[in-house]
């Protein structure tokens, strides 16, 4: 038999297990220097297994292991449905998280323990164990508990105060850093005190943009330098004086800023009316000290309340008559009221009352009878004394004599209102005289018109004559061949006549336009086809010894002027450019684009922008600088007596002035004179040309459609009544107002009436119209007239369904007008 002997190394499991009791002394330590428990609990047996300090927090002997009902039972009833117990543990659906209240069997005390926990399960997912940690947060809980309770003190505090308070949050935002805030809270008394609803979560520029900067001056100061500001601020939409405070809320990185606001507003009012009333008292005081410099005391009194009487001394007692003995012993209010004045006695008495109620100086006027049984002016000034009650007590006062200040104070009132009525007749003075001015200058600027016209006049009957002949021609060729049976040739001369009939009557309506007297609405206008339309005008006026170009500027924009006050403006010039070149010469008219920047503006007396210009050119004569100096000046003329107002260039001036343009001149002596117009753009298109289709094409008339044609022409009633029968309408024809009105008076079908303006027999067309449309309301009418006669029109102002038309006109255009206004379209 042998022995053998083993040995091993077992250094490395040493070392393993040294370490590893190494770790759990540190994780003992640092479960104990935290105060956490740990424990497990298996879920067949319900042993629950604990560490010294699991113990240590539940009161109980460090062991190893104890029964789970063991603690279970430690916990207060109110919190034991928040623990596990066997039958949740099975089932694996207790709370994770929770914290319940225990009662610790050493000390009796009660304790709040945070308990977490997992569930151990097997392969087969079914629970096994449950671990996990618990802690002692009595402290915790208490804290968080009063810190609850002061925020619910403070919460109700804050809604419930006078005083408004509310925190802000400085953002950045468009305008810079830090250039807008958002109110992140506010209580009701803020919201009450700016007159703001709902303002949590509205920024400043949002509620009141136009005030931004200041605010954010004020509390932007507070949030940059950390220190308080306090200041008042009187919020006149409220009707409220405000103390605003303002503090910042650290850290600064919050950006947030406590404002609050109280109101003072009654105190205000208090200090008001305290100041209100020391000034009355100084005024009261000053006055007496006059009166007394002046020798104007009557004397003084002591009115005894409780006794009701009135002692007055010597002085008192000898202006009214009475025995100084009387005055020492005392009068009663009764005897005093009854030396006053009938009339001033309701006034004294509701003084005396308002004195006694309010306290404070009083100061009343009003008459009484002296000695000499005369009624004269007298001031009291006094003051109740009142007990520390308030029941007042006595009523001292002194009497000044005011006759002479009254006096002095009527003749005052005299004058006032003898220099108001004086004034008020000045004022209408004014007014009649500002509008025989207006009256004065519509009249120059008709004036200025008809001279351009009297330059038109030869031209026009030479144009005229040449038209008529044209058209009178062509009918009588017409009717040559019509009797020939040549009927080749018909439609050449009807399209001679047509023609010239067109030319005649686009001159007319020119012309009319040119000279009417009413002012004209500025509307969006294409200045191109402005001057395109005035070209053969300018042409007739100047007279063949003067070419006329004309230069307009492709994709001209449009610009928002009179266009009646642009054609006598471009008229006016080229007329001026004429009379430069008394041999003849050359006109340029140009248009164009223009984008003045500041200086290109600076030099023309405009603001930058985008601009039309509008030139008239000549090689004449040119002008001096100091001719061009004075070439707007009203009245100032450079040709003989007779030939020109001097109104031309200065109401150009006017007329560009006031549509916010300028016109400037530039000329050389010798070398011709160059007038442009600078006019804003308009941003829009210009009005456009009415397109009507062929009368073949013209719309049909409706079964039964009945209109009514009146005018004292035969030729103009038989057309237009060709037009209609030819369309399908039944025509009704009358020769003046009067039969028309009958027509329309009677129960006969008219679904529209076309009228001359002017007619015969005392009724116009307008008056007819109107006169019918009281039988029949909703009437339509069409107004068709040689001129638009404006009185008869109202001025331009036509009722809805109302429509003018200037003859001559196409019968084309008629006949769509007709269809538009019978359907409601026109």
């Amino acid at each position: 038999m042998g022995l053998v002997k083993v040995l091993s190394d077992r250094t490395e499991e040493h070392r393993i297990g040294t370490a590893l009791e190494e770790t759990e002394t540190r994780l003992r330590r640092a479960q104990e220097a935290g105060g956490i428990g740990v424990f497990s609990v298996g879920i067949d047996d319900a042993i629950l297994y604990t560490t010294p300090e699991f113990c240590r927090l539940y009161g109980l002997p460090e062991r190893a292991t104890y029964p789970a009902a063991a603690f279970e039972v430690l916990i207060i009833p109110q919190d034991s449905h928040l623990v596990s117990t066997a039958e949740s543990r099975r089932r694996g659906d207790l709370i994770r998280d929770v914290e319940y209240r225990i009662r610790r069997p050493d000390t009796g005390e009660l304790r709040w323990i945070a308990r977490r926990g997992e569930i151990e399960r097997d392969g087969t997912g079914r629970p096994v164990r449950f671990s996990g940690v618990a802690r002692d947060i009595t402290e915790q809980r208490y804290a968080r508990d009063a810190l609850a309770t002061s925020e619910a003190r403070y919460r109700a505090l804050f809604e419930a105060i006078d005083d408004g308070f509310c925190i802000i949050e400085f953002f950045d935002g468009p305008h810079g850093p830090a250039s807008d805030y958002v109110h992140v809270e506010a209580n009701p008394g803020y919201e009450r005190h700016t007159g703001i609803p709902n303002i949590v979560g509205r920024t400043l520029r949002d509620l009141a943009a136009a005030e931004a900067d200041g605010w954010l001056d004020l509390y932007g100061g507070v949030l940059r330098t950390g220190e308080s500001i306090r200041f008042e601020r009187a919020f006149p939409a409220a009707g409220r004086h405000i103390e605003v405070s303002a503090a910042r809320i650290e850290p600064p990185s919050r950006r947030q800023v406590s404002v609050l606001f109280r109101d003072i507003s009654a105190r205000r009012a208090a200090e008001d009316a305290l100041r209100a009333s020391e000034a009355v008292a100084r005024e009261n005081v000053e006055r007496v000290q006059l009166a007394l410099a002046a020798g104007a005391i009557i004397g003084t009194w002591v009115w005894d309340l409780a006794a009701d009487r009135f002692s007055v001394d010597e002085a008192f007692a000898r202006s009214f008559g009475l025995d100084p003995t009387v005055g020492r012993e005392g009068l009663s209010l009764a005897q005093v009221i009854e030396t006053v004045h009938p009339d001033d006695r309701d006034a004294l008495t509701a003084a005396i009352g308002t004195a006694l109620a309010q306290g404070g100086p009083y100061a009343h006027q009003y008459r009484t009878k002296r000695a000499d049984g005369l009624y004269y002016w007298l001031e009291a000034n006094g003051r109740v004394e009142h007990a520390p009650d308030g029941t007042p007590l006595r009523f001292p006062g002194v009497l000044i004599d005011v006759e002479e200040r009254r006096a002095v104070e009527a003749e005052r009132e005299r004058v006032t209102e003898q220099l108001r009525r004086l004034n008020e007749n000045l004022e209408q003075r004014v007014v009649e005289r500002t509008a025989e001015l207006m009256r004065t200058e519509e009249a120059l600027r008709q004036s200025q018109k008809m001279e351009a016209v009297g330059q038109l006049t030869g031209g026009l009957a030479h144009d005229f004559n040449n038209m008529l002949a044209g058209i009178v021609g062509s009918l009588e060729l017409m009717q040559t061949r019509l009797l020939q049976g040549r009927v080749g040739d018909i439609e050449r001369y009807i399209a001679a006549a047509q023609g010239a009939a067109r030319r005649a009557a686009a001159l007319t309506h020119r012309l009319l336009a040119f000279s009417r007297r009413q002012t004209l609405a500025p509307k969006p206008i294409d200045a191109n086809r402005l001057v395109e339309g005035m070209e053969e005008l300018v042409r007739r006026t100047v007279g063949p010894a003067v070419s006329v170009e004309v230069v307009g500027a492709a994709g001209l924009w449009s610009t928002h002027v009179d266009p009646s006050q642009l054609e006598n403006a471009l008229l006016n010039l080229c007329i001026n450019a004429r009379d430069a070149m008394p041999d003849g010469g050359r006109i340029v008219i140009e248009t164009g684009n223009r984008w003045l920047d500041s200086r290109s503006a600076r030099e023309r007396d405009l603001e930058p922008g985008q601009y039309i210009s509008l030139c008239v050119s000549d090689n004449g004569t040119g002008m001096t600088p100091d001719v061009v100096a004075k070439a707007f000046d009203p009245f100032f003329t450079t040709k003989p007596m007779g030939e020109g107002t001097g109104l031309g260039l200065s109401m150009i001036y006017g007329f560009a002035k006031q549509s916010g343009g300028q016109v400037r001149i530039y000329s050389e002596p010798g070398e011709g004179t160059m007038v442009c117009l600078y006019l804003p753009r308009h941003l829009g298109e210009a009005e456009g040309v009415e397109v009507v289709p062929d009368l073949s094409e013209a719309a049909r008339a409706r079964a039964g459609e009945t209109v009514l044609v009146v005018d004292d022409e035969p030729t103009v009633r038989m057309l237009v009544t060709e037009v209609l029968e030819d369309l399908g309408y039944a025509a009704i024809e009358a020769a003046d107002g009067a039969s028309g009105l009958q027509v329309l008076q009677s129960d006969v079908r008219i679904d529209l009436l076309v009228s001359d303006v002017g007619l015969p027999g005392g009724m116009n067309g307008r008056q007819m119209a109107e006169a019918a449309q009281l039988s029949r309301p909703g009437l339509k009418v069409l107004f068709i007239t040689g001129y638009a006669e404006n009185a008869a029109l109202n001025h331009g102002h036509l009722a809805p369904g109302m429509q003018v038309m200037v003859k001559p006109f196409a019968l084309e255009a008629l006949a769509a007008r007709i269809r538009n206004l019978i359907e409601g379209t026109g």
